[in-house]
């Protein structure tokens, strides 16, 4: 099977196919990233029946041409940058390169050492994943809208507005105020439009939950029967997860949330540190479940979390151990909602024939 590797740029992509018995490159094209340039490269791409992609970055700038190839049910696998780098590190010597071939070359060689994954056509968790980017942002914005508020009514009144400040409650303080200057006239406006703009931004944030609710109902997961767990949690755990069998073990998942605590071996000492790596906003929400466990009597986690304070552990330690456990039990919930998805799909065509 020919390996085809894809270099991609914002306006244009190179593509050079690789026979990977004896590495030799059997020709490049490149074509404008447009839908136009994409029928040109399947087209080129037909004089090899036997065929898989190896797109670079297929989660950024190759991720149109990545999902446009799946669509058409092509073989798609995504290749780091870092992998390709290194093999562009590695392969540099006396004998010149064309670099206009060069990185789509390496990443064919990256598929060939096994250090790509293989990619499937949008579906649900990307769905989650989207929504919960948006409430990010969304959330973001607000903080930025009220500590403006704040920022005002502290110059509009001794003391400023108390620490929880609503759209509602901020409106309610400004009912019985007397602006004295064109100044304050102008802050009490500007307060007006910023209360406007949070309660905007309230009903946005309030529909996101509902959506991110409709979009876990139909993609069937379990993690929301987990205590601690509502609908914003779940849609980061999965959204932020993505494939969890991309995962082969649940070390390999607690390495990449971050929740694996790194040895620290010196002397006659053997402890273990806090991981500062992974992904941050993933060991957030696993951490907010586990704060949520140890203040609930009867749940599993404080069970747990009581367990290792027996065991003579501080509360901190017990906490990140509480996180490590919910980090496995987490991997394995998403798993089993991922093969029950897939025996559905399998399922689907059988009863539809």
């Amino acid at each position: 099977m020919i390996v085809i590797g894809i270099d991609p740029h914002k306006s244009s992509h190179t593509a050079t196919a690789v026979d990977p018995v004896t590495n030799t490159d059997l020709g490049s094209i490149r074509i404008d990233a447009t839908r136009t340039g994409y029928k040109v490269l399947i087209s080129w791409a037909k004089s090899w029946p036997t065929r898989k992609w190896a797109v670079e970055n297929a989660e950024g700038l190759g991720h149109h041409l990545a999902q446009w190839l799946l669509v058409l049910g092509e073989l798609v696998f995504d290749v780091p940058t870092t992998s390709t780098a290194r093999i562009r590190e590695l392969s540099r010597g006396g004998r010149r390169k064309n670099d206009r071939i060069d990185a789509a070359a390496a990443a064919c060689v990256a598929v060939l050492q096994g250090d790509a994954r293989p990619l499937d056509r949008e579906g649900p968790t990307d769905i989650l994943a989207l929504l919960d980017e948006r409430r990010t942002n969304m959330s973001n914005s607000r903080t930025r809208l009220v500590n403006q508020l704040h920022a005002l009514l502290r110059q509009l009144f001794a003391g400023g507005a108390p620490t929880s400040l609503t759209a509602a409650s901020a409106t309610t303080l400004l009912r019985g105020f007397r602006a004295r200057s064109e100044v304050d006239r102008t802050r009490v406006g500007l307060c007006r439009d910023l209360i406007a703009d949070i309660r905007r931004l309230d009903d946005q944030l309030a529909a996101n939950e509902k959506h991110m609710s409709q979009a876990l109902d139909k993609h069937g997961t379990r993690l929301r029967e987990i205590d601690g767990i509502g609908p914003v949690t779940a849609t980061r755990l999965i959204g932020r997860t993505g494939r969890a069998s991309r995962f082969p073990t649940a070390a390999a998942y607690a390495n990449y949330n971050g929740t694996a605590p790194v040895q620290i071996a010196s002397a006659d000492t053997d402890r273990h540190r806090l991981s500062r790596y992974g992904d941050r906003q993933l060991n957030s929400a696993l951490y907010t479940v586990a704060m949520v466990q140890t203040r609930m009597p009867a749940s599993a986690g404080r069970a747990y979390y009581d367990k290792k304070i027996d065991e003579g552990k501080s509360p901190r330690a017990a906490t990140r151990s509480l996180k490590r456990h919910l980090s496995d039990h987490v991997w394995r919930t998403i798993l089993a909602d991922e093969k029950r998805s897939h025996r559905q799909r399998e399922r689907e065509p059988a009863s539809a024939a």
